[in-house]
């Protein structure tokens, strides 16, 4: 049986997983991350994009995250989210349109645009979109 480490997983509305876990695997500030019983403490802060969990029983979840923090302890390991969804609670079709009116609005630039918030929304549909692509790789197909 593999070493397991408890893993929360919180965001500002619910908490979202709390349990053992195998192995966790997130996008933090300088790359992706892959965590497992025994990992170094560490603290920081995270991209937006999917968070895969492997289970004690070698089940595997996978989530959304807006951004936020991950926290590894000796025997914890958490990820405080700004906003977290359920992989399978993420809506491609609104994803795929965003990700299109966010690169419109980017090309097309008038007196009143906002770079950054047409960044980061442009940011988020392709990180969102990148969650339902390992959901999909996950579940065959």
């Amino acid at each position: 049986m593999a070493m397991t480490v408890h893993c929360d997983i919180v965001s500002a509305e619910e908490s979202l997983f709390s349990g053992l876990v195998e192995l966790v695997v997130v996008t933090g500030s300088e790359g992706e991350l892959g965590i497992a019983f025994g990992h170094a403490p560490l603290l920081t802060d995270l991209k937006p994009g999917p968070v895969r969990i492997i289970k004690q029983e070698g089940g595997e979840e996978i989530y959304y995250l807006s951004g936020g923090f991950l926290e590894v302890q000796p025997n914890t390991i958490s990820i405080l989210a700004d906003t977290a969804l359920r992989a399978d609670d993420l809506d491609e079709a609104a994803a795929l349109e965003a990700k299109k009116q966010a690169e419109q609005d980017l090309a097309n630039q008038s007196g009143e645009f906002d770079y950054s918030r047409a960044a980061s929304q442009l940011a988020t549909a392709a990180a969102q979109l990148r969650t339902i692509s390992q959901l999909r790789k996950k579940l065959g197909g």
